[in-house]
């Protein structure tokens, strides 16, 4: 019981990922509708900031996965 807890508790990760990237990808549509000269600065830094955020999620998900594989 307690294994599945500690699964579920690790995979929260990715509700954090989730709305940390959608947050984001709002606020570089609003900067861009803003200022469309900086389109490509906007635009890469929204890319690096989505991939580290969703590098969080999977390595929650990949801790969860150990949890309920290895002490099963």
């Amino acid at each position: 019981m307690l294994v599945a807890i500690g699964a579920a508790v690790a995979v929260l990760t990715g509700l954090g990922a989730g709305l940390g990237i959608s947050l984001a990808t709002g606020k570089a549509v609003d900067a861009i509708a803003r200022q469309p000269e900086a389109d490509g600065k906007i635009r890469t830094s929204l890319i690096l900031g989505c991939a580290l955020a969703e590098a969080t999620a999977i390595y929650g998900f990949i801790i969860a996965l150990l949890i309920v594989l290895l002490l099963k």
